[in-house]
């Protein structure tokens, strides 16, 4: 870049107070000075993060608006759950998703930005192998979830796959996919686009360095979908390939039902713009947020934001929690809803985080031991509000939800506990199917895995379980993958 440019930017980082980022200039290499030129060139606009920056602090330190009083359950109306629903009625409801996949209708938006950090990988979490036999990735299942449901839906539709990286996840995402094949999906169907990344500020809004040639910068929450849909043309791309639904979810549920039919089915059934599939909460103390209504309008709100009289209420008539519908980022948007809400300022939400930096005086790199700036994050959920139709479908936790967060020394939301959760569900799919049986191994171990080829969600098995003894472990797999191995 030329010195017209370095004056600019120069100028620029002077007026808002961030000239130390150009502090160690004069040590750079020619490289490495065209790399800090193009970092604050594309990551920083100093007018749009200082407004951000006050908003955020403003938001976070201003005393926040008790809503323990204003809460009310979601209107039965509006809510379903499938315990209480009929197989008659869930049947319907899935065969109107089946029908909208069918029509090419449908697409997913896939939640793929954050790294397995806490899993001890600094890999994207969706390549991650948690030790399945099958040494499927939550990608492949993921994947192979996409090519099953679209044989189940017949015709020539196909669930178009919108994948949100990040700056530190696109470039291995990508070329993970293309080593893969893509699992046997057509590349074009497969669509990857980067959520945006903003600078990391210390507590006075000063940027930080993460090296003295580059800028830190962060991915800006799941909330950034909506900017990224517009500004990466996926909303066009959308309208112009007729999608007109999309289901959105996390990476890391391990038992997600990708593009769920009985979950399109309902929202299109109540021709919902906006929908939210939960689990129930069981445990007062559990710390997930919970969808409620507030105000006449309906959003999430966080387990620290509830009292503990509020999150132990209970119903007289079935001594369930008055306020259980889990929050699990398990979204459903009609494709008119994201271009509305497009252009819409989302709150921005604080994190103190530690955050490498390089010391303005010695410049060396160091790694706090304690919360030395923040991170201003958006949340997906934060559009709930401007919905004009929202509903919510309340699944079983056992089928829908068993997410991978920690490393296996936390005992929770680990590899194992997500395999024990796959195991344990396909059991049941093979007992449900007609087995006389299903016994754990001689060192008790209960391997079982069916694979997405072979079933969806426990359906089609009765020829390969029905009066069947099975004993562990056990893995089923589906006919292309039988022929691919021979």
């Amino acid at each position: 870049m030329s010195d017209a440019t370095y004056a600019t930017i120069a100028e620029q980082l002077a007026k808002w107070q961030q000239s130390h980022l150009l502090t160690f200039w004069d040590e750079l290499t020619e490289s490495q000075r065209a790399a800090l030129l193009e970092s604050l060139t594309d990551s920083v606009d100093c007018a749009s993060l200082d407004e951000a920056f006050r908003r955020a602090m403003t938001s976070a330190t201003s005393a926040k608006e008790d809503l323990n009083d204003l809460l009310k359950p979601l209107a039965r109306e509006r809510y379903l759950s499938i315990a209480d629903a009929t197989a008659a009625e869930l049947e319907d409801l899935r065969q109107v998703g089946l029908e909208q996949i069918r029509a090419g209708r449908v697409g997913v938006i896939l939640l793929a930005g954050g790294q397995g950090t806490r899993l001890g990988s600094s890999a994207p979490k969706g390549t991650y192998n948690v030790g399945l036999p099958s040494g499927k990735s939550l990608f492949q299942l993921q994947a192979e979830r996409i090519r099953k449901l679209q044989k189940l839906a017949g015709g020539e539709g196909c669930i178009r796959w919108y994948i949100m990286t990040s700056e530190h996840t696109h470039t291995e995402t990508l070329a993970y996919f293309r080593e893969n094949q893509f699992f046997d999906l057509p590349p074009e169907q497969v669509r990857m686009f980067r959520q945006r990344s903003v600078p990391c500020v210390d507590f006075e809004g000063r940027i930080l360095l993460d090296e003295k040639w580059k800028v830190a910068t962060a991915p800006d929450g799941n909330g950034g979908i909506y900017r990224a849909l517009k500004d990466e043309g996926i909303l066009d791309e959308l309208e112009r390939e007729g999608v007109r639904y999309l289901h959105a979810h996390s990476v890391d549920n391990i038992l997600i039902k990708v593009a769920d039919p009985v979950f399109v089915g309902y929202c299109v059934r109540k021709e919902a713009d906006c929908g939210v599939k939960v689990i129930e909460k069981v445990q007062p103390d559990e710390a997930v947020g919970v969808v409620c209504e507030v105000k006449g309008k309906y959003q999430v709100v966080e387990y620290s934001e509830l009292s503990s009289e509020t999150a132990n209420r209970r119903n007289l008539t079935d001594g369930k929690l008055t306020f259980n519908a889990g929050n699990i980022c398990n979204h459903f948007f009609t494709t008119a809803f994201l271009r509305r809400i497009a252009e819409t300022t989302m709150p921005l939400h604080v994190a103190k985080k530690k955050i490498p930096y390089v010391e303005p005086i010695t410049g060396d790199r160091l790694k706090p031991t304690a919360p030395n700036g923040i991170k201003m994050e958006k949340f997906i959920f934060d559009v709930f509000p401007l919905a004009e139709r929202f509903v919510a479908l309340e699944g079983r936790r056992e089928e829908e939800f068993s997410a991978l967060k920690n490393a296996d020394t936390a005992g929770i939301d680990c590899p194992s506990s997500v395999r024990g959760d796959i195991y344990r569900l396909h059991r049941k799919w093979l007992i449900d199917a007609g087995a006389s049986e299903v016994r754990d191994a001689a060192d008790a171990s209960f391997d079982c895995e069916i694979s997405p080829l072979l079933s969806y969600a426990g359906e089609g098995l009765e020829m390969a379980a029905d009066g069947q003894s099975f004993r562990c472990p056990v893995h089923l797999t589906g006919l292309d993958e039988q022929q691919q191995q021979q």
